[in-house]
């Protein structure tokens, strides 16, 4: 009786011995390929082993050697602690290995640049042309400045001031009337198309048109203004195709700007 009762025991014995190299001591998913002993493990260790995969195939293990090692072994050591039955043990050592590779060769942040300041030309039909006025300060003794007015804009080869250019310019009056005492200078461009003698004749009626208009408001007496026209010289934009009457460069540098000298 005691004898087939040790036997019993010992089948049980093999028995469990045998599940637990199927099943080791805690099993929940199958074993990844390089990876030996049960065929199952906990699935944060096998999570763990993905995790390495994927960093891997990113080029991890190449920008941060070091870090990516140091993650490796830590997710070798979980599965030690498993085979040695400490469960939970392993299991937390995988997910903080999951954490660290996920957190390997974090991007450096780049240096904030901050963007020059630009003028933003206002959309413009194809037919007109612009005055661009430039924003500076406006009450500076003893020093040229640029008065600040909103974009203007010609019908193509015009010098005519529109319905809406007018519109406008009275907005921007009640900046001559903050400053009396300036004396202002109407300077007229164009684009790179047409003669050089064209385009100098066609700036100097652009600024001729700008300085009637402010007269005729009143806001301005005629001793207080000057004009002159620069034709296609000192553009804004350097303009590679001239032909192309309607390019961003051109569109710049069909403008008129203020110069104001507040004395």
């Amino acid at each position: 009786m005691q004898a087939i009762t040790a036997k019993r025991l010992f089948i049980f014995v093999i028995a469990v011995f045998s599940m637990s190299l199927l099943v080791g001591c805690a099993g929940l998913e199958k074993r990844p390929a390089d990876r030996s002993g049960y065929l199952y493990y906990p699935t944060a260790l096998v999570n763990a082993d993905r995790a390495l995969d994927e960093a891997r195939m990113a080029g991890k293990d190449k920008a941060c050697p070091a870090e990516f090692n140091d993650a490796k072994d830590m997710v070798d050591k979980a599965y030690e602690t498993y085979m040695a039955c400490n469960t939970q043990e392993a299991i937390d050592m995988a997910q903080e290995a999951i954490g660290k590779i996920k957190a390997l060769c974090p991007a450096r942040p780049r240096a904030e640049i901050k963007p020059e300041p630009v003028i933003i030309l206002a959309s413009e039909p194809k037919v007109e042309e612009k005055v661009i006025a430039i924003v500076s300060e406006p009450k500076v003794e003893g020093k040229v400045i640029i008065l600040a007015l909103e974009d203007i804009h010609f019908d193509f080869d015009k010098s005519t001031l529109t319905k809406e250019a007018q519109v406008i310019l009275k907005r921007n009056l009640q900046l001559l009337k903050e400053n009396p005492k300036a004396n202002i200078r109407i300077a007229g461009y164009t684009s790179a198309s047409g003669t050089d003698a064209y385009n100098q004749k066609l700036s100097e009626r652009r600024a001729k048109a700008v300085k009637d208009y402010l007269v005729e408001e009143g806001v301005v007496t005629p001793d207080r203004l000057s004009k002159i026209g620069y034709g296609e010289k000192n553009p804004e934009m350097y303009e590679a195709a001239p032909k192309d009457l309607y390019s961003k460069a051109a569109k710049a540098n069909m403008r008129v700007l203020f110069e104001i000298s507040v004395k």
